[in-house]
């Protein structure tokens, strides 16, 4: 009877990468301009480098901001115990998976413990975590669990609305699809009647202000 089993093929180790360390942020976007078929040294590309990595520096610039910091000292002793909302601020980000933005909303809610929040404060701990490489999902945890952790309120609830670039310009191309994410802490997630109220709030149509 003849021996049957066959030998595994031998596999090889992946080469280590290249040490690209020392190579300049704008060097390494000319190579990519050139490797996508294009020409770094024609005039309207000749400056894109410098502005590509002035830009992206921009959009990632969360990596250096604290949440801690970004409060300050905006917190106000205020005997309120009603829930806020700040709606609709504007939220731009990059996905990490194609590094195509996604842009939207981000509603935040939250019942005082003693304390409120300077209303622009709102708006800039989310800067805090949009502007980094992210998904939705882990973007929209990050803010309220930094909400909870800073301000230390009874509750708080992150709701976010986007559309995806990398869903509607390559891909499945769907024009119309929006991505909603949610997050709760504290009596928003321990009080269905709290949790339901900040839901439909967020949610629901309204005439803007004049």
């Amino acid at each position: 009877m003849s021996d049957t089993t066959t030998t595994p093929a031998p596999t090889h180790p992946e080469a280590p990468a290249p040490d690209l360390s020392e190579v300049a942020f704008t060097d390494l976007i000319t190579e990519l301009l050139r490797r996508l078929g294009e020409d770094p040294e024609r005039e309207g590309l000749r400056r894109t480098p410098v502005r590509m990595e002035e830009a992206l520096r921009f959009l990632t610039r969360g990596y250096e901001m604290d949440p801690q910091a970004t409060i300050g000292d905006a917190l106000f002793e205020e005997r309120h115990h009603n829930m806020v909302i700040v709606k609709d601020i504007e939220m731009y980000s990059l996905c990490e998976h194609h590094l195509l933005p996604f842009i939207g909303k981000v509603h935040v809610a939250y019942i005082p413990n003693g304390h409120i929040l300077g209303l622009s404060k709102v708006a800039r701990l989310v800067e805090v975590f949009a502007r980094r490489l992210q998904v939705q999902e882990r973007m929209t945890e990050q803010i309220a669990q930094s909400f909870w952790d800073v301000v230390q309120p009874q509750g708080v609830g992150v709701l976010v609305e986007a559309h995806h670039l990398c869903m509607m310009m390559r891909g499945v191309e769907k024009q119309n699809s929006s991505t909603i994410t949610s997050a709760v802490r504290g009596s928003f997630r321990e009080d269905a009647r709290t949790r339901e109220e900040f839901l439909r709030l967020c949610t629901s149509e309204h005439r803007p202000l004049r």
